[in-house]
């Protein structure tokens, strides 16, 4: 399937690409990723909300550009291996947006100009990334119980949290909470598990949170389908740049045919990748009855798609294919969590049938 961008959405893929390109190259990222206590840049956040990007979700109305244009910068994040909570930012301001409380308001638009970091905490379990019945508990005005694999929970400074009595929203308090830091191979990413005893005001309750969170599972997949394009569409190019430089028995590696069938298998898969991905965004914002369905399957797709690219992106680099100083183990770590979360490969493929009858 062919699809070209309009010429505003052309435009901003362009300007989001020339920005990460002179502000957040890997060279940079890979810095923050293996130093920066907090995972990310702060600055370079700070700069996006003024330039509106955290926002992109909303309608225009409310002073976004919708979903087709939010999986063209998640596209190009996805090619710098951006580090940081970027994603998880902009499902909570589209939640803020939604809410009526005064709380949310306020939240809602120090998030959009890029002044404090809200995400989700949903997850409960450590055998997997996708969230299951919740069991925090919102009483009297508390929210309390644990979350587990929040996305840079530690750093953020307010929470929406799943509890069975719907969705509530908790500031970071003084007291009243902690957080440990649960590791993974990908530097690019922080999980934290936090236990919570704080105040919190509920935004809506259990039968609206899961119309909500419907939205959010579904905007969150697409971005991460595109964050997977990106990494794809990237690992595919500093592959076949390698193949080029790289010469065995006085020919550049490239000229062999096993490797050129490969490197093809790799650009099927991308360009595959992009054809859902995009379908799936058209769907987001133009055809919503089929939104579901097309988007569960770009990213049942995606996943296994950039696992693959991105593997054979380190073992057609060879003997330095995995070692540090090269770039090809980045874009493979990042593939592994984002396969596995928001909506991993299986929620995916159960979604997908579910809206097939099946």
């Amino acid at each position: 399937m062919q699809f070209a961008l309009d010429e505003d959405r052309a435009l901003l893929a362009r300007s989001t690409r020339e920005l990460l390109e002179k502000e957040a190259p890997l060279a940079t990222n890979r810095q923050i990723m293996e130093s920066e206590p907090s995972g990310y840049s702060k600055a370079l956040f700070r700069q996006l909300g003024e330039l509106g990007y955290p926002s992109l979700l909303l309608s225009e109305d409310e002073g976004g550009l919708g979903p087709i244009a939010f999986a063209a910068v998640l596209q190009e994040m996805g090619r710098v291996a951006l580090p940081g909570p970027f994603l998880d930012l902009a499902l909570a301001i589209k939640l803020l947006a939604g809410s009526s409380e005064d709380a949310a308001k306020k939240w809602l638009a120090r998030a959009s100009a890029g002044e404090a970091l809200v995400v989700l905490a949903r997850g409960e379990s450590l055998a997997s990334g996708d969230p299951s019945a919740a069991s925090a508990r919102f009483t009297n005005g508390r929210v309390q119980g644990l979350k587990r694999f929040v996305p840079f929970g530690a750093e953020a400074d307010a929470w929406i949290v799943e509890t069975s009595s719907g969705l509530a929203l908790v500031e970071r308090p003084t007291s009243g909470w902690n957080a440990k830091a649960l590791p993974t191979i990908d530097h690019a990413q922080r999980f934290a598990e936090l236990v919570l005893d704080t105040p919190g005001v509920l935004l809506c309750d259990a039968a609206a949170a899961r119309g909500v969170l419907d939205d959010v599972d579904r905007l969150g997949a697409l971005g991460a389908s595109a964050l997977l394009l990106g990494l794809s569409e990237r690992a595919l190019e500093i592959t076949v740049a390698y193949t080029m430089e790289r010469q065995a028995f006085g020919v550049p590696i490239a000229s062999f045919q096993a490797l050129q069938h490969r490197a093809a298998d790799m650009l099927l898969q991308t360009e595959s990748t992009r054809a859902a991905v995009y379908r799936a965004a058209f769907a987001a914002e133009h055809q919503p009855e089929q939104a579901a369905y097309l988007i569960a399957v770009a990213k049942a797709w995606a996943g296994p798609a950039a696992r693959l690219v991105c593997g054979e992106a380190v073992q057609m680099h060879g003997g330095v294919g995995f070692t540090w100083e090269y770039d090809p183990h980045v874009y493979l770590k990042r593939v592994k969590t984002l396969e596995q979360f928001y909506g991993s490969t299986r929620a995916q493929l159960d979604r997908v049938l579910h809206a097939r009858g099946w």
